[in-house]
């Protein structure tokens, strides 16, 4: 299926259903970078048929509120890395060791006691779910190295690059078999890289690299300040400590954060051979924007990246927010991305 020019899609994670997380529990914690099977709210047996259904409905509303590119939503996981990153072997999860997260605060994460090893297909299947159910073009989301490195505790490779580029060869492993397995685009989620800039001009392109290495399909990666959820009350940059650096990257698709902080689209050109993902949804703010202003949002980036090259879509992950919120704010995105194509005359 063709995509229009200015397609549209959700960054990753879309509100779980009350009756399949306690989402007062996640709310009240940081994101679990080990597992929290405590936050389920169906007994194990019937948890995976819970999750599908939950990823059923994600998909609809997607496509009732016209997004072009739909995900799964993330239904199937805690946070939106703990999932592939507590499934590699190499790791004590019963053991956890300790990181200090981006907010400052100190969080429980995988202790790396031996070689970091994929031993199969960890969301394969969810990918051919997904593909199955959706009626057009799917993405994916993996966590990517450099970020599950910065969220884990160390105690096995002799630097913290020698380990970025194990999770590298696991992530690129897993890309594969989810294109195998019907994903049109696979996206890496990297928001550490403006966490931790200065370790990720070290060694993050290099392991970004490694993990889409021969790759056969469309790759994205997103940058951001994170949650506006978790990071509430602290004023959030108004540009990016590591964004030039990724145009020199073999990622096709950059996705960046830009309505919250207020982004200048300047910035744009720093990204001159890439196509940008480009947050136009405000998840700090509860209310729905107007697709007027959607749109405005659009036309300023316009003005710095050529429509051909650009993608719409929320700032970050939408699991915070409440169904009703999130399926507006999509709704709204894509009639404000509508209102600019018939401006271009698409």
């Amino acid at each position: 299926m063709p995509l229009p020019i200015l397609p549209t899609t959700i960054v990753g994670s879309y509100p779980q259903p009350d009756w399949l997380i306690d989402r007062e529990r996640l709310k009240a914690s940081l994101p679990p970078r080990v597992r929290m099977q405590t936050l389920w709210r169906i007994p194990e047996p019937w948890l995976s048929d819970a999750q599908d259904a939950a990823t059923l409905v994600a998909i609809r509303d997607q496509e009732v509120a016209g997004i072009d590119i739909v995900g799964d939503g993330e239904m199937r996981r805690e946070s939106y890395s703990n999932r592939l990153a507590t499934a590699l072997s190499g790791l004590d999860i019963d053991n956890p060791g300790t990181a200090i997260d981006r907010t400052g605060k100190a969080n429980p994460v995988p202790r790396v006691v031996g070689p970091i090893v994929r031993t199969g297909p960890i969301e394969a299947q969810d990918a051919a779910f997904l593909k199955r159910n959706a009626k057009g073009p799917v993405k994916i989301t993996l966590p990517g190295p450099f970020t599950m490195t910065q969220q884990a505790q160390n105690d096995y490779y002799p630097s913290a690059e020698a380990l970025a580029l194990a999770y590298a060869d696991a992530v690129n492993a897993e890309i594969r078999d989810l294109f195998a397995a019907g994903a049109d685009i696979v996206q890496l989620d990297e928001p550490y890289l403006q966490a931790r800039p200065e370790a990720a001009r070290d060694y993050a392109l290099e392991a970004i690299a490694r993990a889409v290495e021969g790759v056969a399909g469309r790759t994205a990666l997103h940058v951001c300040f994170g949650y506006a959820h978790v990071h509430q009350g602290r004023a959030k940059p108004k540009g990016y400590d590591f964004l030039t650096e990724l145009d020199a990257s073999p990622v096709d698709i950059i996705s960046i954060e830009a309505a919250q902080p207020r982004l200048g689209p300047a910035i744009l050109a720093e990204l001159a051979s890439k196509t940008v993902m480009y947050g136009v949804l405000d998840l700090n703010d509860p209310a729905v924007e107007s697709p007027e202003v959607v749109a405005g949002r659009i036309r300023e980036a316009l003005a710095y990246v050529p429509a051909e090259r650009l993608m719409i879509a929320p700032d970050c992950g939408m699991k915070y927010l409440s169904r009703e919120t999130a399926f507006g704010k999509l709704k709204a995105m894509a009639d404000g991305a509508a209102i600019v194509r018939a401006e271009l005359g698409g």
